[in-house]
This record gives structure tokens, C-alpha cells and sequence, in this order.
């Protein structure tokens, strides 16, 4: 009992650590939004979380991600363009319908951002992992996806500070194998051929989800 009792303190005393990390953390990709294009701090802290989670997800660099935001529609979550184009990354309900169904505010940052990431990932996987396609794909010319990658160099370095924060390096964490890490964007400039992430440091289990597996683990001791 009383093993069970030193395990649980243990384990919740690595979630409030990790929480409190994630809470002392600085957001380069935020602070960046703010300066650059007058985000109010939640909004811009909102679309920092939901790029970085869309690009988690979908395995695509967070730079890019914001690139292509910022060409469509300037941060700005309630644009409307040609056939009825909405949110931050322009998306077209009359051409994602099924995807769309069950979407109630298009224009919600998080919303918008996930269903614009899962487009692009769409087109990515039918053009057989090049995304200089996908990128003509999404915005409809080759002069489009030069814009974005252009764009993305912008991006890249506060993007890189935020992932070599996570990691706890001071420098963008190097290429593997030649290989391209959506999370470290510096490394993805240019149209590349899509890879899945590879595994690093950064993709093992952090501490709050080893403190929650240790939680998990030992609870039916104390029964």
C-alpha cells in the first residue's frame, strides 16, 4: 500500500512538472503572429497550437502550414474568397462536402486549420508524396506553390526556435538520412519529396505521458 501510495505522488508530480513546462515554455510561433500581423495574444496562441497540432497529425511543417494561411487570408479567421472560400486557410465547402458534414464554424481557427491541413495531406498522399503537386493542387497553379515555398523561409526560423525549445537544444535539431522532419522546417524548404516523420527524441513519450502510463499502471495497486 504504502508503494503504491509513493508511486502515485511520483507520477503526479511528473504531470504537474510537464504542465508546468508546457506553461513556462516560450511560443516563438506566437510572439512572431503578434508582431507580424497584430494578433490579439489568445488568438495568436490559438493558431500556433492548432498549426502545431495540425502539422503533428498530418506530418506536414508547421512552416508551411502558416505560409499558406498567411497567403490566404492574412490570420485573418473570417475571410471569404471566391466561391465561397473561408477561414484562414480558404477552404472551399463546395468541393469538400463529405468532409465538411459534420463542420459547424468553419471559420474557427482550430476547425479551419484541420480541415485545410487534411486537404493539403490529401493531395500530398494522391500526387505520391510530392508536394510540390499538392501545393498546385491546393491553391491551383505552379506560380501558387512558389509563392508558398517562398513563403515558408519567413516562417522557418521561429518555427525551428519553438521545436529546438521542445527538444531542449539551442540549435534546429539536423537532417536523418537525408531525411525531411515536419517539425523542423528549415530542413523542409523547397519542394521536396513528402516523407513521414522520422523517429527522434522528440516523438518518444513525454514526461506527462509516462507520468499518465505510470498512473495508469499502478492504480489497481492501491485497491
Amino acid at each position: 500500500m504504502k508503494r503504491a501510495v509513493c508511486l502515485i505522488a511520483l507520477a503526479l508530480g511528473l504531470m504537474q512538472s510537464a504542465i508546468a513546462d508546457d506553461q513556462t515554455r516560450p511560443d516563438h510561433t506566437s510572439d512572431y503572429l503578434r508582431q507580424k500581423f497584430g494578433l490579439a495574444k489568445e488568438k495568436a496562441e490559438q493558431i500556433s497550437n492548432a498549426v502545431r497540432a495540425a502539422s503533428e497529425k498530418y506530418a506536414l511543417p508547421p512552416a508551411l502550414i502558416l505560409a499558406i494561411i498567411s497567403i490566404e487570408s492574412r490570420f485573418k479567421e473570417k475571410a471569404k474568397g471566391g466561391n465561397g472560400a473561408t477561414g484562414l486557410m480558404q477552404v472551399v465547402p463546395g468541393a469538400h462536402r463529405r468532409m465538411l458534414k459534420d463542420v459547424k464554424d468553419l471559420t474557427d481557427p482550430e476547425t479551419n486549420i484541420e480541415v485545410g491541413s487534411a486537404i493539403l495531406y490529401g493531395y500530398v498522399k494522391s500526387a505520391g508524396g510530392d508536394l510540390n503537386a499538392a501545393l498546385k493542387s491546393y491553391g491551383g497553379s505552379q506560380a501558387y506553390a512558389e509563392k508558398v515555398t517562398g513563403r515558408v523561409k519567413s516562417f522557418a526560423d521561429v518555427v525551428d526556435a519553438d521545436a529546438s525549445a521542445v527538444a531542449g537544444v539551442d540549435q534546429p535539431l539536423p537532417s536523418r538520412d537525408g531525411g525531411c522532419d515536419a517539425r523542423y522546417t528549415s530542413l523542409c524548404i523547397g519542394p521536396v519529396v513528402y516523407m513521414s516523420p522520422i523517429p527522434d527524441a522528440a516523438s518518444s513519450p513525454s514526461v506527462s505521458q509516462r507520468a499518465t502510463s505510470l498512473l495508469n499502471a499502478i492504480l489497481p495497486l492501491s485497491h
